[in-house]
């Protein structure tokens, strides 16, 4: 595979990313209104391990991926910061500010991964990547920063709920970061690199037991709430057993193939590229919004969307 053949896999990798994410987000969604955003996260994220269990006794003939000391480190450490505390902050996010409000702070995330991957690996962007990344971000930032009746939210939840945010789009992009150098990168000769499906398991483990506390705290709180007779923050709407179908849904699409497709991404190009290409979900989520929940889309979110999509065509033409 020539170099051009391997940074275009990279790229259309980052796109699956988006792809897998924008269902992944209605399912959480869903997912998160009947269970609860702890319960859901941990739930997701439990699904997945198991998934890439399986998927890598199947690959390679092992249940634990052969890798250096070290490389589990920055594989746990990236689970940790990424999935656990950054995933969890931006679910919490969205119950604060809304989901529109919430993306929009995470559309930054690309621009933690360009800095973060300077500062580690010394990935740099030529001139014409950088214009691709801020068409990207600025498109999806055009799309996303509309506001409608939907997004009120009371005003003492603003600044947690920003906050939490930018939490979210700094821990994803380390995370991401974490992950490129727990495979190897910087520090490994290629031919030692540990392959994306196997360091997403190991990532994805840690991960999994990152968000035992965080779990524990919240069925210590919920019980402490109902004994002393205080309602719940937020109504739960629907069945349990479907909100665990859609946690089984958007686990499939999110944390096993998504979070798969993100380390092929940033194992192919750089983190910043990677992290843009990965942060499409919400221009790809209008043409659902339009033809299958019949809402009216704007041409401001239009607009937004053709500069996202143009920005992620000069990528494409400068990277490959």
């Amino acid at each position: 595979m020539t170099e051009s053949d391997h940074m275009f896999w990279g790229l259309a990798a980052g796109l699956g990313v988006s792809v897998c994410w924008t269902s992944a987000s209605l399912c959480f969604t869903a997912a998160g209104k009947r269970l609860g955003v702890a319960v859901m996260n941990a739930l997701r994220i439990l699904i997945a391990v198991m998934l890439l269990g399986v998927t890598h006794r199947l690959l390679s003939g092992q249940w634990i991926p052969d890798c250096r000391a070290t490389q589990v480190f920055y594989l746990a450490a990236s689970g940790l910061i990424g999935l656990s505390i950054g995933d969890q902050a931006l679910f919490t996010a969205f119950v604060d500010i809304g989901t529109r409000r919430s993306m929009l702070v995470m559309t930054t995330s690309p621009l933690f991964a360009v800095l973060f991957g300077w500062i580690a690996l010394g990935e740099t962007l030529p001139g014409m990547s950088w214009i691709g990344v801020v068409m990207t971000v600025g498109g999806v930032a055009w799309v996303i920063s509309e506001r409608n009746e939907a997004d009120a939210h009371p005003p003492g939840h603003l600044f947690r709920g920003v906050g939490l945010a930018v939490i979210g789009a700094v821990c994803q992009a380390a995370g991401l970061l974490l992950s490129k150098v727990g495979m190897g990168h910087g520090w490994l000769p290629e031919d030692e690199h540990l392959n994306p499906q196997a360091a997403t398991l190991v990532r994805m483990f840690f991960a999994a037991i990152g968000m035992a506390p965080i779990v524990l705290f919240h069925v210590y709180r919920e019980r402490k709430r109902r004994a002393d007779g205080v309602p719940e923050l937020r109504q739960r709407t629907g069945s349990r057993s479907a909100g665990a179908i859609f946690a089984l849904c958007g686990a499939v699409s999110g944390p096993f193939l998504g979070v798969w497709l993100s380390l092929i991404a940033s194992d192919r190009v750089s983190v910043g590229v990677a992290q843009t290409t990965c942060s499409l979900a919400p221009v790809l989520l209008l043409p659902i919004l339009a033809f299958g929940l019949k809402e009216r889309i704007s041409l401001r979110a239009c607009v937004g969307a053709v500069v996202s999509v143009m920005g992620i065509g000069v990528l494409f033409w400068e990277n490959i």
